[in-house]
């Protein structure tokens, strides 16, 4: 310990004698360590931490598919007949976190987010709550629904945390509902929804009785005993079962069962393990940055080194001392990176909880923090561990007759090149993953959307079922309120649509053209659905193509059902190119189209559907929609009159802020963005640290090679001769890196599509713009110490010891 403290004080003095050398190697490790830690913080959070429930690797994800491979939950008396006939889960229930509820509160109505669930809901996770109990068998079913369990946020936030809540009754869309329980804090399902309500299910009675409508996602928990295979063969039994009870409904349906983390981190799982390795990229870039600075310390110390061991110093002891004040190194670059990694974490928090389902769980813990602190001390000592070696081997009498010609040799050359081509071929890789996210980014954010978001804005309306039981809520809100809007200055078009483009899928069903022959078997034939008002297609500027728009006065609840289809739509169902106007489709009430017009797309990533657009009138019991407004002026001078009118309209309707297309647009890429964030900022940091590498590199060979030119000088070499001689050994080492770059490029491809598609040819002149710009600007980090190497003084280099 006494010889450890001694090697500790020696060390601190050194890294005071050499400021530059300390600030370069503890940013170094910072920026390494921060962002390494930044990165381990959310693969701790999403894939490492276990999910609140009790027994989680017990509890399934049931995803059911339609014999055209299509994804297809359940409908409500479907999930009936798997309850009841399954002999392999302890507890099978249905849910819906679609939507919120408007909680009436003491300053007002507010948004909350609300799931609903069966009876069973609670005994699939296995965790009691904190306060009262939770859905007793039954509960579900009308007339004994309108209980409420609460989350731990909402029991503090309305009711302040109070033991008297259970009991006490509260408003959920102008009923009241008896506050149950509370569940403990942490607890959520779906893992994104925070700050909920739970109620049993609730729902028309036509959605509780059609086995056509597919809505209801399930979750189950294994009975003990009972695996997955066994599982999933019984569920395939049942289905089996319940589509030859129910063949035009049910039969050739199938089902996998997903473990409830892999559901939960499906989008997210694949490019965080990527991350991962990068991490390893931008470690191993950084160990080999340390380890190139502090071989040219050890070049620079070669004489004091040789003389401690001259006067007594043991290998052991050389090689301790070097490592303790690497580690001292480790120790100060993992504080400076622990503050970075909180610094950034914050920066990117919104983006976390927005992008990954468990992104709000990210944050700095007492496993991070260790974690940081190992990584920085593994870095920092597989760093120093060359440079001690090859300090400890040096023979003391060869150092101290070197003079200035310590560390010249042919071997430390290489040694010293080797470090720049790994760092150089490793930033490369990082930074062509992170180019080619960039620029498919850019491609999604400037897609042809098929509507121009620019002055385009939404705010979603969620009306209270109970209070327009029994009106016709078209006449009661949606007509006066969108009669009002289009007042407002600097409106110039508003409408409702019941899903938001970009923002949400709409329905979709299984349809045929009345007429044409049947479907070939197994053939895929859905079409998106979106109840709509016209003002909707004025404020997307949908143009019409044939035939006539949705009009308010002629399609009305009694008369004609009709559809407008878009040419998506046409597409797929005449493609004979018949004319789709007077045509009726086979679904729902046999409605005919009356009008074609131009397709935009429902998500970012996909070409458009076929859409068929419903009137609003034509639709019952919507009291969910959005209102979309395109102005000529500020989304934010238009909002206080938005407030206005709703609640003068609706005194009970929360007033949801608006948000923009373009807000929308992406929060549609939130993933590819944080993706591109983490990824660029790996790239930046690579390229920086290998420039950083190369300019020591160069800077401590002319400085090491100062007689050399100095006496080439002297005997008739030029300034261009020293320059190019400087250059030909910096463009060997870019190319060897760049060439090293690219072939570990393509050996990892597949790697890389899990993140970013990777098209041969048409990211080919990608690839090689980067790598040619890496290897400019490694031409351009050279440029300084090749200027210093030119202005050398013959006379006094020859002096120079």
């Amino acid at each position: 310990m006494s010889t450890m403290l001694s090697d500790l004080r020696h060390g601190i003095r050194v890294m005071k004698k050499n400021p530059g050398f300390t600030t370069t190697a503890v940013l170094t490790l910072g920026l390494t360590i921060g962002i390494s830690t930044v990165v381990f913080s959310v693969i701790d959070a999403v894939l490492l931490r276990p999910l609140p429930y009790d027994h989680p690797d017990r509890i399934y994800s049931l995803h059911t598919y339609s014999p055209q491979s299509y994804t297809q939950p359940a409908s409500y008396p479907e999930y009936l007949d798997w309850r009841r006939d399954n002999h392999v889960f302890s507890a099978l229930a249905a849910y819906s976190a679609y939507g919120s509820a408007n909680v009436e509160g003491p300053s007002g109505a507010v948004a909350l987010p609300r799931v609903m669930a069966t009876d069973n809901f609670f005994d699939v996770f296995g965790i009691a709550p904190v306060l009262g109990r939770t859905f007793a068998p039954g509960e579900d079913q009308p007339g004994r629904n309108d209980v409420a369990v609460l989350s731990y946020e909402i029991w503090q936030q309305n009711f302040g945390g109070q033991e008297n809540a259970i009991g006490q009754t509260m408003k959920i869309d102008a009923q009241p509902y008896t506050v149950i329980g509370v569940m403990p804090a942490g607890f959520r399902f779906p893992v994104s929804t925070r700050d909920a309500i739970y109620t049993p299910m609730n729902m028309a009675k036509e959605l509780a009785e059609s086995r056509g409508d597919h809505w209801l996602p399930t979750v189950a928990r294994l009975k003990n005993g009972v695996d997955k295979t066994q599982a999933q063969a019984d569920m395939n039994r049942v289905l089996e079962d319940v589509g030859r009870a129910y063949p035009e409904e049910s039969k050739g349906r199938r089902m996998q069962l997903w473990s409830l983390a892999a559901s939960i981190n499906e989008s997210a799982s694949q490019p965080l393990k990527v991350l991962s390795m990068a991490v390893l990229c931008l470690l191993a870039i950084g160990c080999v940055n340390i380890a190139g600075l502090l071989l040219v310390r050890g070049v620079k110390r070669e004489r004091e080194i040789a003389l401690r061991a001259a006067v007594g110093a043991s290998r052991g002891q050389l090689v301790r001392q070097i490592l303790n004040e690497s580690l001292l190194l480790g120790f100060l670059g993992a504080i400076c990176g622990t503050f970075l990694a909180y610094g950034l974490l914050e920066g990117i928090r919104k983006l976390l909880t927005s992008a990954i389902a468990r992104g709000a769980e990210v944050h700095m813990d007492k496993t991070v923090l260790l974690v940081a602190l190992v990584l920085a001390l593994l870095t920092s000592l597989l760093a120093g561990m060359i440079p001690a070696l090859r300090a400890s081997l040096i023979a003391p009498q060869v150092a101290l007759k070197s003079g200035g010609s310590a560390g010249t040799g042919r071997g430390q050359h290489r040694l010293r090149a080797g470090f720049v081509i790994t760092q150089v071929a490793l930033a490369l890789v990082l930074l062509v993953t992170s180019g080619l996210l960039l620029r498919v980014l850019s491609s999604l954010r400037n897609a042809d959307l098929g509507f121009n978001p620019n002055g385009l804005m939404a705010t979603e309306i969620d009306l209270s079922s109970k209070a327009y039981e029994n009106r016709d809520v078209v006449a009661a809100f949606y007509q006066p309120m969108l009669e009002r809007v289009r007042s407002v200055p600097g409106v110039r078009a508003a409408g409702l649509v019941g899903m938001l483009p970009i923002q949400n899928w709409g329905w979709n069903s299984d349809i045929h053209i009345a007429g044409q022959p049947p479907d070939p078997p197994n053939a895929e034939r859905l079409a998106e659905m979106r109840p709509v008002t016209p003002g909707y297609f004025d404020a997307f500027g949908i143009a019409l193509v044939r035939g006539r728009l949705l009009d308010d006065k002629i399609d009305t609840r009694t008369s004609q059902p009709v559809v407008v289809v878009n040419e998506a739509f046409v597409k797929k169902f005449f493609s004979n190119g018949e004319d789709p106007i007077g045509k009726y489709i086979e679904w729902n009430n046999k409605p005919m189209i009356v009008g074609l017009v131009r397709s935009i797309r429902q998500d970012i990533y996909e070409p458009p559907l076929a859409e068929m657009d419903l009137p609003v009138s034509q639709v019952p019991h919507l009291t969910s929609m959005q209102l979309v407004v395109r102005t000529d002026v500020t989304s934010s001078s238009v909002v206080p009159a938005l407030r206005r009118i709703f609640h003068d309209l609706d005194p009970g309707l929360p007033f949801r802020q608006p948000i923009t297309m373009r807000e929308v647009v992406a929060d549609a890429l939130v993933l590819d963005r944080l993706e591109n964030w983490l990824f660029g900022s790996f790239a930046v940091l690579a390229v920086l640290l290998a420039l950083v590498g190369l300019y020591g590199l160069v800077s401590h060979e002319i400085e090491l090679s100062t007689r050399d030119i100095g006496l080439r000088m002297a005997l008739g070499a030029t300034r261009l001769s020293v320059l190019r001689s400087v250059y030909r050994r910096v463009a060997w080492m870019l190319c060897g890196g760049v060439v090293a770059g690219l072939l570990i490029t393509k050996a990892v491809q597949k790697l890389i599509e899990t993140v970013v598609a990777v098209h041969g040819a048409a990211d080919a002149l990608v690839i090689l713009g980067l790598a040619g710009a890496l290897f400019v600007a490694g031409l351009m980090a050279a440029l300084w110490p090749a200027r210093r190497a030119i202005s050398i003084d013959p006379m006094v280099a020859l002096r120079y010891e």
